[in-house]
């Protein structure tokens, strides 16, 4: 591994080179194949994957934030790299509700790039994310998070899948019979949304619908969609085979209240920003 003075190319576990980094307290992306992780002095400012919902997805779809006050926020601070602090100085956000949401956004992203620990592809020295300083983590608590996400999440259901494949249900209880949020999140899945489509239909953090998705998956109700496979052309085509599970797509999300917090997990960020 070289310092944090080069372009680093590495088939290390991102969780060592992070530590290293934060030894090194270097600034800069450290990219997986699920993502992203941006650093500041050694701490982690910021954690983007392309399988969870982005900050703006989860700001604008909870009805938090207009989509005009956000789109107007990257106009103006976008390539300064302060949309955070424009949308606190604008008045569209107050800074509490921001530095929970980033968390938020941060570790459910974090567990995607973090939690099964994949090689670290690349350091950008210097890279900063366009979002802007809200509140940084240390390393160690980003990498303690995701391995608390994970154990849980296999505990309720040890296959993995469910958190990325597109998803389909099985004949079963009508989402009335369920609890609310499980109802919900039930509802959503259709054979072709993933659990981040679904999160982000909900204005739903990924982990909470990830939990909902295994307890799901647990009961028997929904499972992933199979991958189809090419059929040779030399041979006959099968016959068609009653279906057993149903793709049907699901409802339009309707307007509901934002999500319930986690209280458990709100409560450790909070003492989180409190040591800090």
């Amino acid at each position: 591994m070289t310092t944090p003075t080069g372009t680093l190319r590495t088939d290390e576990p991102a969780s060592a080179v992070l530590g290293t980094l934060a030894e090194q307290g270097a600034t800069g992306a450290l990219s997986t194949e699920t993502g992203i992780v941006y650093l500041a002095a050694g701490h982690v400012v910021h954690v983007e994957s392309a399988v969870t919902p982005d900050l703006g997805d989860l700001l604008t779809h909870s009805g938090a934030l207009a989509p005009d006050g956000w789109w107007e926020a990257i106009d103006q601070a976008g390539r300064r790299c302060r949309v955070g602090r424009q949308l606190v100085d604008s008045g569209h956000l107050a800074a509490g509700a921001l530095e929970l949401c980033h968390l938020g956004a941060l570790f459910d992203a974090a567990y995607f790039v973090l939690a099964h620990d994949g090689p670290a592809l690349r350091f950008r020295p210097g890279a900063a994310h366009w979002l802007g300083a809200v509140r940084s983590v240390p390393v160690e608590t980003v990498l303690r998070e995701s391995r608390r996400r994970r154990e849980l999440l296999h505990r309720i259901w040890p296959e993995p899948a469910v958190d990325r494949a597109p998803l389909a249900r099985v004949p079963g209880p009508d989402a009335a019979d369920l609890p609310a949020r499980r109802g919900r999140t039930l509802a959503q899945v259709d054979g072709v949304r993933t659990a981040a489509q679904i999160a982000t239909a909900l204005a739903c953090r990924t982990f909470h619908t990830l939990v909902e998705l295994r307890r799901l998956a647990a009961a028997g109700l929904v499972t992933p969609v199979a991958p189809l496979l090419p059929v040779p052309t030399s041979a006959p085509a099968p016959a068609s085979a009653p279906a057993t599970v149903s793709a049907e797509p699901g409802p339009s999300p309707r307007p509901v209240a934002p999500d319930e917090p986690d209280t458990a997990l709100l409560r450790r960020l909070l003492h989180a920003l409190e040591a800090l």
